[in-house]
């Protein structure tokens, strides 16, 4: 069992195109030997955004602070502290701060294939 703060993982840039002012932290991940889902959380600073992108696996998502405009083919959606975000395979999105304050959210995703143990 793990039990470690937030603040106590490594943050570092996310360096991915058409990302501005995006920072993560693999909160469990393959240093854990987690065989089925990886849980990161990320920062987007005020004005910043996340990749406009798509990839084969779903995200689930927590809003913990701050406000983000939610783009995707159907349309922008507002999304704040608390509010939960589905995002299907396949389906281009991403996440863009529109407030004054950093924009934080814990992300699910399927650990990849070659972590399964």
């Amino acid at each position: 069992m793990k039990v470690k703060p937030i603040n106590a993982h490594q943050q570092s840039p996310v360096e991915m195109d058409g990302a501005n002012g995006v920072s993560m932290r693999m909160l469990i991940g393959p240093e854990d030997s987690a065989p089925n889902f990886h849980m990161r959380h990320f920062t987007v600073q005020p004005g910043g955004h996340t990749p406009h992108h798509e990839h084969d696996y779903e995200h689930e998502v927590l809003i913990l602070s701050g406000a983000a405009v939610v783009k995707s083919a159907a349309g922008d959606r507002s999304a704040a502290r608390h509010d939960v975000v589905f995002v299907p395979a396949n389906e281009k999105h991403q996440f863009v701060n529109d407030g004054d304050q950093p924009l934080e959210f814990i992300c699910l995703i399927p650990a990849p294939e070659d972590c399964a143990r």
